[in-house]
């Protein structure tokens, strides 16, 4: 699998990051993940011990926006990335990666900065 953080620009080479309104989401320091056997394991940590009743995997997609996650990155730099590499127009790349991220939101992996 190609690297996706090679592929995609950082927030200061888009000229609509300078918009402060932007949202940037990024992983949240309480977990640990990593990747064995072609699958990324999130686990989060609770008072240095891991909850191994909340381990977490992702598709490929969800590898590579994991991945793209460990720099703040909006929810447009992710859905142009999505549909960059996958045959999916920009309007479902955008609504997937709201779902992914309110999820990953909702279930406290990453958060807003």
């Amino acid at each position: 699998m190609p690297n996706p953080l090679s592929e995609l620009p950082g927030p200061q080479a888009s000229p609509s990051s300078v918009n402060t309104t932007q949202v940037f989401h990024t992983r949240n320091t309480s977990i640990v993940s990593r990747h064995v056997g072609g699958e990324t394991i999130v686990v989060p940590i609770c008072r240095g011990v891991g909850d191994l009743d909340s381990v977490y995997t992702f598709n490929s997609v969800g590898q590579s926006l994991w991945q793209l996650l460990e720099n703040n990155r909006t929810a447009e730099e992710l859905a142009s990335w999505v549909s960059t590499h996958y045959a999916v127009d920009a309007n479902q790349a955008m609504n997937d990666v709201q779902s992914y991220l309110a999820e990953l939101t909702e279930i406290g992996l990453i958060r807003a900065v």
